[in-house]
């Protein structure tokens, strides 16, 4: 997961923009069930680390420039025994490729992830983010939503 202070770095340089974050900047430690989809979990939704291991397949695909997880505004900073903690709220899953919408919920299996679908969003929607990898040419932006 991704330090505090390199997450309180990120915001300081970029106007307080949440980040775009990498697969491991947000699973990779991540114990906190609720922090993706907090809907679903225990109603079916897998656990962080399956929803991990399938995003990193998705991520080596050829047709697959990057994945990331855009941030929730419920994310903050907090305290917890005096000490500052990062609570991480993921959104959805934007991922860049050349596969179709009806495609890419396949091989997600939206289904599966108890997710609302796959939809196409605006490359101009990620200018609320920062981090934000570049986009290659005859590439779309989809996003994994729930709720």
């Amino acid at each position: 997961m991704i330090e505090l202070n390199t997450f309180k770095k990120l915001l300081e340089e970029n106007e307080e923009c949440l980040p775009l974050l990498t697969l491991d900047e947000f699973f990779n430690g991540n114990t906190e069930e609720d922090s993706i989809a907090p809907n679903q979990w225990g109603f079916g939704r897998p656990t962080l680390s399956e929803i991990w291991d399938m995003l990193q397949k998705i991520e080596l695909m050829p047709n697959i420039a990057w994945v990331r997880v855009a941030l929730h505004d419920d994310t903050e900073i907090g305290e917890n025994n005096g000490a500052e903690e990062l609570a991480l709220a993921g959104d959805t899953i934007v991922i860049c490729t050349t596969i179709l919408p009806t495609e890419l919920e396949k091989l997600v299996n939206c289904e599966w992830l108890c997710s609302d679908g796959v939809i196409t969003i605006k490359v101009s929607e990620l200018n609320n983010y920062s981090c934000v990898p570049p986009i290659p040419e005859n590439f779309n932006c989809l996003e994994i939503v729930w709720d």
